[in-house]
């Protein structure tokens, strides 16, 4: 398929053909007067014996007035109709950019929006594993047996959703009581009260609510990145029951997300040109199609107060934005799904 701006670099080409003929003609037909008023001097010079020539030399003239005068018409209409053309072309070259702007806000939206969908899923997973019998009594006696059994259970559960590390119950004071994962990651009795994410966990008013943090590392976790949801475990698994520790479930961050980011839909020839990042909320990039960006970098975002749109840093380079839509209950962290393009090559003028 053509693009428009084959279209339009094609007019400009064709304009500055035309113009450059044009100024041969005219060049050929300033030399051709020349020549007509030599003649004429000449035959002037020779009398009687010069008057043919003279006659020659006065029609050579005329014609050359005529071409002028066609040459003229010429360039008056042509460039009107060129003018007009290229002006067209200009159009269309804005409403293509337009389109294109408005395509890469949309999939920025679009991107954000399947990493909303994907973490609800998560808030999810995690209040409903918080009422498993097996997790509610490992927190509630922490004995041995109790907590093997939660183990177990939690690791059939990781069996079947890959998207998580690892999975934690704690008692109220911080303890890791079990893990899903023991034979990678040793945690029995470690005590985590300092993430913030055990501290809001235990403060959920019931067991409807949860809490989500930003990407971080954990050592614990071998220094990968996760999303951390957490929720309170209740006695009994009821939804206003007293709360005897925490849940706590880690989703692999980087795979999941570079999933995301490295399957948004542009063309080979867009892609070459692009970068398809996702920033938290301190526009720091948790996530990028492009290797060279260093997870954790402050990215320079102008929203102009705007949840979605577009703004050029710089000539050549637009950049299209567009803050978490959240999805059902899950609100989103105030993430943006941002794509970084360099202008698509115009017509040279």
């Amino acid at each position: 398929m053509t693009d428009p701006r084959e279209i339009v670099e094609l007019s400009y080409a064709i304009r500055k053909m035309a113009d450059a003929k044009i100024e041969d003609i005219n060049d050929i037909n300033r030399e051709t007067t020349i020549l007509a008023l030599n003649a004429l001097i000449e035959a002037a010079r020779a009398g009687e014996s010069g008057r043919g020539f003279a006659v020659v030399a006065n029609q050579v003239k005329q014609v050359s007035a005529n071409i002028g005068d066609i040459t003229q018409s010429l360039t008056k209409e042509l460039s009107g109709s060129l003018s007009q053309l290229t002006s067209l072309g200009d159009v269309m070259i804005q409403q293509i950019q337009r389109h294109e702007s408005q395509r890469s806000i949309d999939l920025a939206l679009n991107m954000i929006d399947i990493i909303d969908r994907n973490l609800y899923e998560r808030s999810c997973d995690v209040r409903w594993w918080a009422t498993d019998a097996a997790v509610v009594d490992c927190a509630l006696n922490g004995d041995v047996d109790a907590c093997r059994h939660a183990a177990e259970r939690l690791s059939v559960i990781l069996d079947s959703y890959t998207v998580y590390l690892d999975i934690w119950i704690t008692d109220a004071q911080g303890n890791i009581l079990a893990n899903g994962r023991g034979e990678r990651y040793r945690l029995n009795q470690q005590n985590v009260r300092h993430l913030d994410a055990f501290r809001q966990a235990m403060k959920t008013a019931s067991g409807a609510d949860y809490v989500a943090a930003d990407i971080m590392t954990l050592p614990q976790l071998q220094n990968a990145a996760v999303a951390t949801y957490g929720t309170a475990i209740r006695e009994g698994g009821n939804t206003e029951g007293r709360v005897l520790g925490t849940l706590l479930i880690f989703f692999d961050w980087a795979p999941q997300a570079a999933a995301v980011v490295n399957n948004v839909r542009l063309s080979k020839e867009e892609w070459a040109r692009s970068r398809c990042m996702i920033l938290d909320s301190k526009h720091r990039v948790i996530a990028s199609s492009d290797p060279l960006v260093q997870s954790g970098e402050a990215y320079r975002l102008n929203t102009q107060g705007q949840r979605s749109g577009s703004w050029q840093p710089e000539n050549g380079r637009q950049v299209a934005f567009a803050l978490t839509p959240g999805y059902e209950s899950y609100q989103g962290l105030g993430w943006y799904g941002v794509i970084e393009q360099r202008e698509a090559q115009l017509p040279k003028r």
